[in-house]
């Protein structure tokens, strides 16, 4: 067997003692630096060699992972929490998570200068769980000396950037059982005695990204929190160069437009945060270009984030949500969509609307303007462009003219360096995963159907009690709008360790036993950022 450290990615494992607690990564136009404590913070989870059966492994080590370790870790450290566990009280748990990129990142390429989250930073890792975590936002400020600063500030939002070297902060505890550069590729389900019927364990099929070694992990408990896919949608080129998903923008803009002060032509499509945000950053960095930003409907939305709709978020909401009839649950996100999808904050929006205004001012046609954002627009395909060298053709079809007496109804072709797409991200890498144990759906299911404590239902009577599969922030359809998203982590993380670790292992709440079905649709955020 190769020594476990040949399978990570970089991790403090691999660096030297006067590096471990000092270091930095790509922000922004520049580099984020976080000076950890004077000892390298190592939490109560320890390794676990591949060929041991584990008890647990996560699929990802994105946020919904991350909660899940750290509150592990609180309740290994918390006494009378442990001894209501019994499954870890009795023994050391071994626990691995493998996640795919090279190193700890949330939605990296959407790390713009500025950029705010858009929940209060108390939805953090543990605080809504256990306020003295040592994983706590506060925490963290206060490990790294900005406490006091923080506090002057007046905000409960931190720039996006700080929240995801938070979440780093956290996850440098665990690298001792984060496998990095694994890509899961099948979960198979197995006998580990002969004389039993029913399946006992999980086999995990990993791929390391940088060797292409395969390894094997037994486990009898799975969960998989492997985050959305980027979604391009499938009438436009899936891999053309300058087609771009928006999660991939702060990775490539500069190598792409590398002179600041060139004209380059660009389109945004998307009507959400995202798109916004891109939008936004094109004019403001590339002064002398000429942007588009291409919405189906009439204008760019407000996102709802007032006290009352935020209501929808709480964690308590998730069993009301779960509980209604498919028909009621459907109408009810319908409803408060605005709260997520296909919306902007209202400071963003004014910006640019300050923006599209000032050249009212400065041009005396609004054929001259730099920017504009096209409303009514549907792209029917995008092709190499005969205008522009190596760029791209956007054949668009135009439907204003059913809304405006100056609209004009008809197709028109827009030629660009590149176009950025933020059109969301699928929720389906389960259904590839599990492709392998199919059999044990119930009878007549043709989607995976999920418990309320998010356990999949297989066939009753092929899977033995203290083993199965979990689904994270792939359940939106049946637990809620938060399903996505960061504001319910600390408060699942703690069911999910309760139902896999506790005496009764997957207790029924409140009719648990009832299951839905997941579809894997695709999911759009108003960021364009899908949180797990």
């Amino acid at each position: 067997m190769a020594p476990h450290f040949d399978s990570r990615g970089s991790s403090p494992h691999d660096l030297t003692s006067s590096t471990r607690n000092h270091y930095a990564h790509p922000v922004g136009d520049g580099y984020l630096e976080t000076t950890d404590s004077k000892d390298y913070n190592v939490s109560h989870l320890q390794y676990t060699e591949p060929d041991d059966l584990h008890d647990l492994v996560c699929v990802g080590f994105g946020p919904a992972s991350l909660a899940i370790a750290v509150a592990l870790h609180d309740s290994l450290d918390t006494p009378n929490i442990c001894r209501d566990l019994p499954n870890l009280s009795e023994h050391q748990p071994k626990v691995a998570f493998l996640e795919r990129q090279p190193s700890f990142a949330w939605h990296a390429g959407m790390l713009l200068p500025g950029a705010k989250m858009q929940i209060s930073f108390i939805k953090d890792m543990a605080t809504l769980r256990n306020p003295r975590s040592e994983f706590t936002f506060m925490n963290y400020l206060h490990k790294n000396g900005r406490l006091v600063e923080f506090t002057n500030l007046g905000t409960f939002l931190p720039q996006r950037v700080e929240y995801e070297d938070y979440m780093r902060w956290c996850a440098n505890w665990f690298n001792e059982v984060v496998e990095y550069d694994q890509e899961v590729v099948q979960i198979i389900p197995e006998n580990l005695s002969t004389g039993s019927q029913k399946v006992e364990s999980f086999i995990v099929k990993s791929r390391n990204r940088r060797t292409n070694t395969m390894t094997e992990r037994r486990t009898r408990n799975v969960v998989i929190a492997a985050g959305g896919r980027p979604s391009i949608p499938k009438h436009l080129p899936q891999r053309h160069p300058k087609v771009i998903h928006s999660s991939q923008y702060s990775h490539v803009i500069r190598d792409l437009f590398k002179d600041p002060q060139y004209p380059y032509r660009a389109a945004v499509i998307g009507g959400g945060q995202s798109a916004a945000e891109i939008f936004e950053n094109l004019h403001s960095h590339y002064p002398n270009s000429q942007t588009n930003l291409i919405i189906k409907g009439a204008a760019l939305r407000p996102s709802d984030d007032s006290p009352f709709v935020n209501e929808i978020f709480n964690p308590s909401r998730v069993d009301d949500v779960y509980h209604q009839s498919p028909a009621l649950r459907a109408s009810a996100l319908a409803a408060d969509r605005n709260t997520n999808y296909g919306v902007v904050r209202l400071d963003l929006l004014e910006r640019i609307y300050e923006t599209i205004y000032t050249q009212r001012i400065r041009y005396k046609s609004e054929a001259a303007w730099p920017h504009h954002i096209l409303p009514h627009r549907h792209i029917l395909k995008i092709t190499d462009s005969p205008e522009i060298p190596g760029g791209v053709r956007l054949h668009i079809h135009n439907t204003s003219g059913d809304f405006y007496v100056e609209g004009e109804n008809g197709d028109e072709v827009i030629d660009v360096d590149a176009v950025f797409v933020a059109t969301g991200y699928r929720r389906n890498a389960h259904e590839d995963m599990l492709e392998g144990a199919e059999g044990l759906r119930p009878n007549g299911a043709h989607k995976w159907e999920v418990g309320r404590d998010y356990r999949v239902l297989f066939k009753e009577g092929t899977v033995v009690e203290d083993a199965g599969v979990w689904l994270q922030g792939c359940c939106e359809s049946t637990h809620g709008l938060s399903d996505s998203l960061l504001s319910v982590l600390a408060s699942r993380a703690g069911e999910m360790v309760n139902n896999i670790f506790g005496a009764d292992p997957y207790p029924t709440q409140r009719g648990s036993k009832k299951s839905i079905s997941l579809n894997g649709r695709s999911s759009m955020t108003s960021n364009g950022i899908t949180n797990l």
